[in-house]
């Protein structure tokens, strides 16, 4: 994947189980609509109203493809208007970062055991 679209949300501390709903909701409609999705993140230690999803792409006119089938799938309508009725999103922003070379998705080694 060339782009990831790296989503940042403001959420409801006290609805942490409706956004979460809403994020497995996406694991569905994601790769239906065209999107690779890296995964979705909710808060786990420190700040507690911060998540994250991660979705990647071939292109920019790939992510553009993704948003129009992404906006006539029925079940991405729904999963939009359940998080504009439950308000357990406060403020959303998207970020398009590339991955450089040699640095995604490796793994650990046990050099570090030889210490």
């Amino acid at each position: 994947m060339t782009i990831t679209c790296v989503i940042r949300y403001e959420i409801d501390p006290f609805q942490r189980s409706a956004f979460k709903e809403y994020a497995e909701n996406w694991g569905q409609i994601i790769p239906r609509c065209g999107g690779h999705l890296i995964g979705y993140f909710l808060p786990h230690e420190g700040s507690n109203n911060v998540a994250w999803g991660l979705v990647a792409f071939d292109s920019l006119a790939a992510y553009e493809a993704y948003r129009l089938r992404l906006n006539s799938d029925e079940g991405g309508q729904a999963n939009f208007v359940m998080a504009q009725a439950q308000r357990f999103i406060l403020k959303e922003e998207r970020s398009f970062v590339e991955a450089v070379d040699g640095t995604l998705g490796i793994a650990p080694t046990d050099a570090w055991s030889a210490l």
